[in-house]
């Protein structure tokens, strides 16, 4: 929250007219009552959020539409499925296992690919075909673009608040910095990614595949304030060493993760 905080101060300094910026609701079952310890806890760590939604026990679905929400984000994962089904982005949080220091001054966002910025089409024929249909499919489909997935929109949001800051010569400077963090192959598989985004008009500042290698290790040394990913032994692996991650419950991946 601090990071987009100061995100907002300096759209604030650029853009002092424009009032697209970061904008943070307060979702919470409880009851109404409760708001007056929420208030008093959000002075006490000198946080900026202005919007509340207590929903006394009821879901708050309605209310993340009600508020054109971009993405919302909670620990209960029974909430994240219902507003992920909605067609909200949406993610399941998971604290980190050690603690570890986050830039104040820029916010880090870090996101898996299939299933997450696209489509699972290509994970279906990985769970569904093996490795070797994979590549074949990919290397046949290079020049068609992957569907989106649950969170392109909100790679697409950040793209636009980076591109404020680009258009005052900040770009070397800009408070929001984007990576994209695949078990993909560059070699084999790696093209078709980059072209979907090209296709889509968005910028990803860092593209890092792994070709299957842990994830948890890259993570470290990116220091995301937030890593979306949709399968679970990448999150777990990310926590173990400090990350911050969110589970993405999208696509064929969520039906392995249930029967494991």
């Amino acid at each position: 929250l601090q990071a987009l905080e100061h995100v907002n101060a300096r759209l604030l300094e650029l853009y002092p007219d424009d009032e697209e910026r970061f904008d943070i609701v307060l979702m919470t079952n409880n009851h109404a009552q409760v708001g007056v310890r929420l208030i008093n806890s959000i002075n006490h760590y000198g946080l900026t959020i202005e919007r509340f939604c207590m929903t006394g026990g009821k879901s708050p679905v309605g209310y993340l539409t009600a508020y054109l929400t971009n993405l919302y984000l909670s620990a209960d994962s029974e909430k994240v499925q219902e507003a992920i089904e909605a067609g909200i982005a949406s993610a399941t949080m998971f604290t980190a296992n050690k603690d570890v220091a986050y830039s104040d001054t820029q916010l880090r966002v870090a996101f898996d690919g299939d299933a997450v910025l696209f489509s699972d089409e290509s994970e279906q024929i990985v769970k569904e075909q093996g490795l070797d249909r994979f590549f074949e499919h990919e290397q046949l489909n290079e020049n068609k673009p992957l569907a989106q997935g649950p969170l392109k929109g909100f790679l697409e949001d950040l793209g636009k608040l980076q591109k404020k800051f680009y258009a005052k010569n900040e770009r070397l400077n800009c408070p929001i910095r984007t990576f994209l963090v695949t078990a993909r192959s560059a070699a084999s598989s790696g093209a078709r990614v980059l072209k979907t985004l090209r296709s889509w008009g968005l910028e990803i500042d860092e593209a890092l595949f792994l070709a299957g290698a842990p994830k948890g290790p890259v993570l470290v040394k990116i220091r995301p304030h937030i890593f979306f990913d949709d399968q679970m032994f990448h999150i777990e692996g990310a926590q173990k060493l400090g990350t911050i991650a969110a589970h993405v419950p999208y696509g064929i991946a969520q039906k392995y993760n249930k029967s494991a």
